[in-house]
């Protein structure tokens, strides 16, 4: 398997040099001056390639660190308001609203709503 990839790669720089001495000698030039401005801004890149390889790093490294410190500070909550009635009632609604912070017409027709709790699903279901 090796004989068959020499033979091949003997004949590829046969081919090579012979189209190499058989090239225009401006065409030559102008392909050396391409290289050579090739191989220079590759050289000028290269160090905005080291930096980037520098600071990509570090900036996940500083944001890895900016997170770790917003989850690791307590949460600080303003303890001077104290609350309210109206803000120690259940958000879900499973306790009754105190007597006196309702409106008192809540409590006018306590048999109507006695009534009601009854016979409500009864009515909506027709």
């Amino acid at each position: 398997m090796n004989a068959p990839d020499n033979h091949l790669e003997h004949r590829a720089r046969a081919l090579y040099r012979e189209a190499a001495r058989q090239l225009d000698p401006a065409v030559a030039a102008r392909l050396r001056a391409a290289r050579n401005e090739a191989l220079a801004s590759a050289n000028d890149s290269s160090w905005a390639h080291r930096l980037l390889q520098l600071l990509l790093p570090a900036g996940a490294f500083a944001a890895i660190a900016f997170v770790a410190l917003f989850l690791s500070s307590p949460v600080q909550r303003p303890t001077s308001i104290a609350p309210t009635s109206a803000q120690a009632v259940d958000v879900d609604g499973e306790l009754p609203p105190d007597a006196a912070a309702a409106d008192p017409r809540l409590y006018q027709n306590m048999d109507f709503y006695g009534w009601l709790a009854k016979n409500g699903d009864s009515e909506a279901s027709r």
